[in-house]
């Protein structure tokens, strides 16, 4: 009796990518599920790591990676044992619109990401010109990008946490249904 309870109380983990270009509200986000509160922030060089209890038996442990351009080189080397991917866009800034769609569609070539759920965070709907989750789909061309694999567009605003809570409760719900497609599977071998 005392082992199953034991392992009724084991408590599962997932690792998240967070990324998107610098600027986009990724620490911002980060801060904002871990505080509760809008905290303030500096380009992040490196990256920070925090785990994020989405229920009592599940926890996701988020990298939030930098963005900027000389950063990004480094990117693939986050790439390995990721179960799901964050990926932020500042929905206002439309000059960096189409580097952003770049740098997306080159994650996601690589192997280590085949089929990884995916949520895009449509950022900064507060700001003026702010691009929706609708049209961001449209010139991010998602639906043939993303055919592969789960995923899901939530429009947010870091700052205020509107949307956040939506979009990581999403999150869980695709990665928790890749890991257990993925032990059925091995099961069945």
């Amino acid at each position: 009796m005392g082992l199953l309870s034991s392992k009724e109380k084991k408590i599962k983990h997932a690792r998240i990518l967070m990324m998107g270009l610098d600027a986009a509200g990724k620490s911002t986000f980060l801060y904002m599920l871990k505080f509760k509160e809008s905290v303030a922030t500096v380009p992040t060089i490196g990256f920070n790591v925090e785990m994020i209890e989405t229920d009592e038996k599940f926890t996701l442990t988020l990298w939030d990676v930098g963005g900027q351009q000389e950063m990004r080189t480094y990117w693939k080397h986050y790439y390995e044992n990721t179960e799901g991917l964050v990926f932020v866009v500042d929905s206002a800034d439309t000059a960096r619109l189409e580097e952003s769609k770049k740098e997306l569609n080159h994650i996601l070539k690589n192997d280590h990401l085949k089929k990884v759920p995916v949520v895009l965070l449509a950022n900064k709907q507060d700001l003026p010109g702010a691009l929706s989750a609708t049209e961001i789909t449209k010139k991010f061309h998602l639906k043939k990008l993303f055919c592969d694999r789960d995923w899901y567009v939530q429009p947010c605003c870091a700052k205020t946490g509107v949307g956040l809570e939506e979009g990581l409760r999403r999150l869980a719900l695709f990665v928790k249904s890749c890991m257990q497609s993925k032990k059925e599977s091995v099961i069945a071998l």
